[in-house]
């Protein structure tokens, strides 16, 4: 019995090459695999860039840390989702910068910046109200407000009082 290639559909047919057996040996590929937030946590620890070791204390400079404290839990690196508020370019009003949980392995999408620049009670309400409505940690709520409202105080302008002088008599 003769198989003609001929009366085949023409995607069976696939012609024979030189390494073609390596297609067929190979296996399929794989993602890149993201390391565990406390391996993360583990590896930087103690070396990092963003370290600040004075007065017997160690502080952390790095994106979304709420409290520049070099703790697991402010920590703006490792952990899937953060939330981090800066001060706005303009220097009115404040960026609340949220990392996003999807897009893990592209860091320029994972960022979404909202910038906030009404009146102060305002901005405090819609900083709690987009930290709770989307399931960010509530831990970490309490110290973005008290960033914020040190930011929004720094904002105000100083007002000097004038003293009232009383004549001198002689």
């Amino acid at each position: 019995m003769v198989i003609s290639f001929r009366n085949r559909p023409p995607h069976i047919y696939r012609p024979v090459t030189r390494f073609s057996f390596l297609s067929l040996s190979l296996p399929p590929p794989r993602r890149n695999a993201i390391m565990s937030s406390h391996l993360q946590w583990m590896v930087i620890r103690n070396n990092s860039s963003f370290l600040i070791k004075r007065n017997g204390q160690t502080y952390s400079t790095e994106p979304n840390n709420l409290k520049a404290r070099n703790a697991f839990r402010f920590n703006g690196l490792v952990h899937r989702k953060t939330v981090g508020v800066e001060q706005a370019a303009d220097g009115k009003g404040i960026v609340v910068v949220l990392k996003k949980r999807a897009g893990q392995r592209k860091p320029v999408k994972s960022y979404e910046k909202i910038t906030i620049n009404k009146n102060s009670r305002t901005t405090l309400n819609r900083l709690r109200n987009i930290i709770r409505k989307n399931g960010y940690r509530k831990d970490l709520c309490m110290a973005a407000l008290r960033r914020a409202s040190a930011i929004l105080r720094s904002q105000k302008p100083v007002v000097v009082k004038k003293r009232s002088r009383t004549p001198k008599t002689a």
